[in-house]
């Protein structure tokens, strides 16, 4: 073994690594901070009852979620100069098509968290004389954030994993610069260096969603 057993080796394998691992964090957490509320509008569009409204956000929804993330990844990075005119760097490209993506998954999830809510609970909202806008972000929101909570950690830890696309449209992720490293040294070790980090993540990621579990436990179904 190359590294596993050479301390001083591993070190400096993962010292070569530190900027994939950079950029994937960073695509990791821009994805969330930008799908997350996205996700959300899209959600309470997606439920106008108006159709020229909820018909466009349902055909959205339908393809970011019906073809596949490195389709769109292209997409994104070649088509949007060609027919926009806009030029995106690698990483840009990767952050918008990943919040996209996303962003439609999310909108799903919080639909059916919202739906779940009874009837009831709105309309004991306006008898205590709250807006609509009050009873949203005070009665109903917290509720839902509980009930979400797990089908959005699954999402989270997919994303982790899914942060390895990038690599299609040359982005230095981690995944990348573990291939390379793998190349220069004719060892699959920096793969396994890569698969421990992207572990190390989702365990992160499992813990904060316990955490956030049992914080929002006192609001009982």
């Amino acid at each position: 073994m190359r590294y596993f057993n050479n301390p001083e080796a591993l070190m400096k394998l993962i010292s070569s690594m530190q900027d994939g691992m950079l950029n994937t964090l960073t695509i990791f957490f821009l994805t969330l901070v930008f799908s997350i509320p996205l996700g959300m509008v899209v959600a309470l569009l997606r439920m106008s009852k108006q159709k020229i409204i909820s018909a466009p956000v349902s055909l959205y929804i339908l393809i970011m979620r019906g073809t596949p993330l490195m389709l769109q990844l292209f997409a994104v990075y070649f088509a949007i100069p060609m027919f926009l005119g806009l030029n995106l760097d690698r990483m840009s490209a990767t952050i918008l098509a990943f919040a996209l993506n996303y962003a439609a998954y999310f909108a799903e999830i919080f639909r059916g968290g919202m739906m779940s809510i009874p009837v009831g609970q709105h309309e004991a909202s306006q008898v205590l004389g709250l807006t609509r806008v009050q009873a949203f972000f005070y009665v109903v929101l917290p509720q839902v954030i509980k009930r979400v909570l797990l089908p959005v950690s699954n999402e989270v830890i997919t994303l982790v994993k899914d942060t390895s696309l990038a690599n299609i449209i040359a982005v230095s992720e981690l995944f990348r610069a573990a291939k390379n490293e793998a190349s220069r040294t004719a060892s699959i070790e920096p793969l396994f260096v890569a698969g421990l980090f992207y572990l190390l993540m989702n365990g992160v990621v499992t813990v904060v969603f316990s955490y956030l579990t049992r914080r929002f436990d006192y609001y009982k179904d």
